[in-house]
């Protein structure tokens, strides 16, 4: 994607910088790392690059900020977009912010390599926080150098866009630019640094407000600023609440609960493990926030994490990420407790997570199954059953749920034709013994007379499962190809896969390939299996 020298509509957009114009910055201007106390934020400006390349950009995402693919494909676009100009408006800032990390609380975190740009008002009255990833130190960086190589950035461009299109909540990216340097990793913390190509990603959200913006000034005993850190969100994202109040600020957290708990259950959908939720890391929103070393669950194993660092304890494994999300609430819960002083209409609403989760969990096992409702009496045992199964032997969880919606419903059918559409699902065919035939067949068979006791035709079911289960998802080593191409200079398979994952629940022909389950060689791979923080 070659960049056009024309001058591009960017000078036209229009910044509100509500978050800076409202709340108390540091009062320090000097961009030198430090514990920064009394503040929400702290202004500083993203390190100008030597050589900025675009990879790709969204143009949903630019259509969000009233952008066209003239502007975006513009050499301005990428010198504003890797950090070498700011646009009239924009007034640079990073976030102060603590979190409990892997269950310990560390203390001030904050933004170590994120700078916001500042908020564009788009022409329906939206508010779009801009935030480049990767342009630099920041107050926050603490021993980094608040970098990003290319490797990661990948990953978070794609993976957040194609959440986006699975109906999942996220924040977006609008861009990913190479910055024309290297920048030194040890990929794996084993001793073996390497330079890289660094890059920088545009991230899009309303807001990027985290757990950790209120646990750090709960934490300092920071009572008045936690106070009108609550009361500007409730006014800027939450403005259907009502002004700030006892009762609204326990309305308010109740929501977040709501949203944090419906975002969950998405996960749960498609299987995406974030791999490391700590509270710094949990969007105020209910969005789905920092890819780092994420994963997509390939075979169903609930107890996989892509996270080395969390390799021993599994701490974030898929199947932990309900119990986890809700631990998070809790800590959140604390944060706010010096406004409410009642631990009963805390845990009221914080009762919410469950109910939302519950309610959400049992619609979408019915929506992967091609029911027309969860039956508690009879799918629970049905489900659970199935989730043995899957475990039982290698299965792609992806691929199985599609294909099962391919299952021919005659339960008078032999155990081998009721599979036949499975089959492609397997890791290894060898697991597949007659005990597990028999077992995987008499379940194949209680399923269908259980669709057919609820009287689904078979159109609505395929229909209801193939919206529920997606095709396509950004299995990891796909962008470890994309990545390896991109690091050569050819960017076509991060912009393949983008369109790809555009339309993640539909047959597209000539793509079957990127709808096949992980090769032997990917199966240990860096990048492929498990990753580090490290980006």
């Amino acid at each position: 994607m070659n960049s056009q020298t024309t001058t591009s509509g960017l000078d036209d957009l229009i910044f509100d910088n509500r978050f800076i114009r409202e709340l108390p910055a540091d009062h320090e201007t000097v961009n030198n790392r430090r514990q920064v106390l009394s503040a929400c934020y702290s202004r500083v400006s993203p390190t100008k690059v030597a050589d900025p390349r675009m990879v790709a950009y969204s143009r949903e995402v630019a259509e969000l900020l009233d952008l066209s693919p003239e502007d975006c494909e513009s050499a301005d676009f990428t010198q504003v977009f890797a950090g070498n100009r700011l646009l009239p408006g924009m007034d640079p800032y990073a976030t102060c912010y603590g979190g409990h990390q892997f269950g310990n609380w560390a203390g001030q975190l904050g933004d170590g390599r994120a700078i916001n740009l500042g908020e564009v008002v788009n022409r329906r009255g939206g508010h779009w926080t801009l935030q480049l990833k990767g342009a630099g130190e920041t107050p926050y960086s603490r021993n980094a150098d608040g970098l990003a190589v290319l490797r990661s950035s990948v990953r978070e461009f794609l993976c957040s866009e194609a959440m986006h299109h699975l109906g999942v909540p996220t924040t977006r990216a609008l861009s990913l630019i190479l910055t024309g340097e290297e920048v030194i990793r040890d990929m794996f913390y084993n001793g073996n640094p390497r330079p890289e190509p660094g890059a920088v990603v545009c991230r899009v959200a309303p807001s990027f407000t985290r757990f950790g913006n209120f646990q750090i000034f709960a934490a300092r005993g920071e009572i008045e600023l936690l106070k009108k850190l609550v009361d500007y969100t409730i006014r800027t994202d939450f403005p259907h609440l009502g002004e700030p109040s006892f009762d609204v600020y326990l309305k308010w957290f109740e929501e977040v609960c709501r949203r944090t708990a419906e975002m969950i259950v998405h996960w749960q959908r498609v299987g995406f493990v974030h791999g490391v939720m700590n509270t710094d890391n949990m969007s105020i929103l209910g969005l789905t926030i920092d890819y780092g070393p994420y994963g997509w669950l390939e075979n169903y194993d609930p107890n996989w994490t892509p996270n080395t660092t969390d390799a021993a304890d599994r701490r974030y494994r898929f199947g932990n990420q309900p119990q986890i999300a809700f631990w998070n609430l809790g800590q959140l819960a604390n944060a706010i407790y010096p406004l409410i002083e009642q631990v009963e209409p805390l845990q009221q609403a914080i009762n919410a997570y469950k109910d939302t989760f519950e309610r959400g969990w049992q619609k979408m096992v019915a929506d992967k199954l091609g029911l027309n409702a969860y039956d508690p009496v009879a799918d629970k045992e049905l489900h659970t059953e199935l989730l043995i199964l899957l475990q039982t032997v290698e299965t792609d969880m992806t691929i199985f749920y599609r294909k099962l919606g391919m299952l021919v419903m005659d339960a008078e059918l032999g155990n081998e034709a009721l599979m036949a559409p499975l089959m492609e699902a397997y890791y290894v065919p060898e697991q597949l013994t007659d005990e597990y035939k028999a077992r995987l067949g008499n379940w194949l068979k209680s399923y269908i007379k259980r669709v057919q006791n609820s009287g689904v035709t078979d159109e609505v079911r395929i229909k209801t499962m193939n919206a529920a289960n997606p095709n396509y998802v950004l299995r990891n080593y796909l962008a470890q190809l994309a990545i390896d191409k991109a690091e050569q200079g050819d960017f076509s398979m991060v912009n393949e896969l983008l369109e790809l994952l555009r339309h993640p629940y539909d047959d597209q022909p000539g793509k079957e390939k990127f709808a096949l389950k992980r090769p032997d060689w990917a199966r240990q791979r860096a990048g492929c299996s498990m990753l580090s923080c490290s980006s």
